[in-house]
């Protein structure tokens, strides 16, 4: 539509998830508020990986910011990526990755939904079945409120999580097919 900006859409129904047999499956899961600006990131790159060709067995979730509502995805799925900001010191717009065992070894200054996501996290360890997780961070410098706009550097970043991230569930996939 003209003059409305770019606006986040819905990836899926919950329906999808409880359709078919999940476990084999990666689920990437982008979390982040997309009306704090940079905060969104995670959110705005499950935007783009919508938009490309992917693997059937990657599956995609705008987990928004985070919350209980979203543990019964922890018990369909045998790998979850998340995507996530951060607010670490380090150049806006750098990715890195981390393997959160629990909730404490999430970084410390994730954005603000931080207690919401590391209380779910802490709610996955006392499930029967805990996937293994895989977290991608975005650095970012600060969090603009009522803001859909994200700051140059860190929408330069999208492509290159994109690419780290289809690569890592590749390589994860391909491991699984292995054993």
């Amino acid at each position: 539509m003209d003059g409305i900006p770019d606006m986040p859409e819905a990836v899926s129904s919950d329906a999808y998830y409880f359709e078919k047999d999940k476990s084999g499956a990666i689920l990437v899961m982008g979390v982040g508020n997309y009306l704090m600006g940079d905060e969104g990131i995670g959110v705005r790159i499950i935007e783009a990986l919508s938009r490309q060709s992917l693997p059937q067995y990657v599956d995609l979730l705008d987990g928004g910011t985070g919350g209980f509502l979203l543990l019964d995805r922890f018990h369909a799925y045998g790998t979850i990526i998340f995507v996530d900001a951060t607010m670490d010191g380090e150049p806006a717009g750098t990715t890195q990755w981390l393997r959160p065992k629990f909730a404490s070894d999430f970084p410390s200054a994730l954005s603000v939904h931080d207690l919401g996501l590391k209380d779910m996290i802490e709610a996955v360890y006392l499930m029967e079945h805990q996937p293994d997780l895989y977290l991608l961070t975005v650095s970012i410098d600060g969090i603009t409120p009522m803001t859909v706009d994200l700051s140059d550097a860190v929408k330069a970043a999208i492509p290159t999580a994109s690419e780290q991230i289809l690569t890592l569930a590749q390589n994860l996939f391909h491991e699984k097919q292995a054993v």
